[in-house]
């Protein structure tokens, strides 16, 4: 782009063509990219610019500035309209086949690998409300045998740990308990709070894997008791998971394989919150009953965290989920937004294989 040639376009519009054969061919995609390629980048991430004592995210925001103002300089020096328009079309072009390259490169090409479910021989199947209930029954009990470990009385948990502990004590469990599910385990991601706080949340977001810096971020406002799991799942992103359903899963197996009593705590009620949900649709009377026979401090940690999602309202909800949407579909997530809520599916196909072993 700087050099006037239509380079970037060009490596762009290549590794599309990548992509598309690496669709027809996820096997070779898997043994060639996921788990000989992409390791190699992201323990160069890890050993270089992750090491800065900040988000890498904002020097990518300032080289993209740098890099449009200095495009419009070269416009306004360009002589004649036609030039002009030829000098920003090129540019454009040049920048859009960067971004398509980089992504691609550095991420997007885990989107062609082999499921992690399919890899696991998981088959997650809608479940009925008496296997819902059964599983929801059996977190409950999880967390009422936990949550004594991490406070005696009833109050919600409303504080943890010191961030920069509780990412480490996180990174040391994803290594400790990835092997479980067959994938690998190399380097060190960061999964960095990115303030503003609220911002994040403001556009929809709580947590994001940003290819470009190799580095994760989540919202510093979350409620403690989520910062756990969505660290757990954004680090799922940084070992090549791209699938949210999958991450999800992931996260909660990190979790609950843990010996942190808080770890632990946190996976089980994230489960519980999309088990409510699906009961919820299921039979709402079931739902109530259900949630009235909850332990007092669970109910009172629920409590909270609503408290705390309803406290920061996304500016742009809707259009955040459509985009959302659209994006995991085109990159070959068939669910979409819905595979967030995969989750107690895959933890019942995961007990069932388990059982059957």
């Amino acid at each position: 782009m700087i050099k006037g040639n239509w380079t970037w376009g060009f490596l762009g519009a290549l590794t599309l063509v990548i992509r598309y054969v690496a669709v027809r061919y996820p096997a070779k995609t898997e043994e060639l990219y996921s788990r000989t390629f992409f390791p190699v980048i992201r323990n160069f991430i890890d050993a270089t610019v992750s090491r800065l004592p900040f988000p890498t995210f904002y020097l990518f925001l300032l080289s993209v500035v740098a890099i449009v103002v200095y495009v419009l300089y070269r416009t306004v020096q360009t002589g004649g309209w036609r030039h002009k328009i030829f000098f920003v079309f090129r540019s454009t072009i040049n920048g859009l086949g960067f971004l398509v390259f980089f992504f691609l490169m550095l991420w997007g090409f885990n989107y062609q690998r082999i499921p992690i479910f399919e890899q696991l021989a998981l088959n997650p199947l809608p479940l009925d409300e008496q296997r819902l209930l059964q599983e929801m029954i059996l977190t409950k009990n999880i967390l009422s045998q936990v949550r004594p470990n991490i406070r005696q009385d009833t109050s919600a948990i409303e504080d943890v740990m010191d961030y920069q502990e509780l990412e480490d004590l996180v990174r040391l469990e994803v290594s400790n308990n990835l092997y479980i599910l067959g994938l690998n385990y190399t380097g060190k991601p960061r999964t960095r709070e990115f303030y503003p706080a609220g911002f994040m949340r403001q556009m929809g977001i709580y947590g994001i894997y940003f290819p470009f810096t190799g580095e994760s971020y989540i919202d510093p406002s979350l409620h403690p008791l989520e910062k756990p799991f969505t660290i757990a799942h954004e680090m799922a992103h940084s070992y090549g998971v791209t699938d949210e359903g999958e991450a999800n899963f992931i996260a909660w197996v990190i979790c609950t394989n843990s010996e942190s009593y808080l770890l632990q705590y946190t996976g089980q009620l994230r489960l519980l919150r999309y088990q409510l949900n699906d009961l919820y649709r299921v039979n709402p009377e079931v739902y109530k009953t259900f949630v009235a026979s909850l332990p007092a401090g669970v109910k009172n940690d629920l409590s909270s965290i609503r408290r705390n999602v309803l406290s920061i309202q996304p500016l742009f909800s809707e259009l955040s989920r459509r985009s959302n949407d659209m994006y995991l579909k085109t990159q070959g997530v068939k669910a979409g937004v819905k595979s967030y809520a995969q989750l107690p599916m895959l933890v019942f196909a995961w007990r069932t294989q388990l059982k059957g072993s």
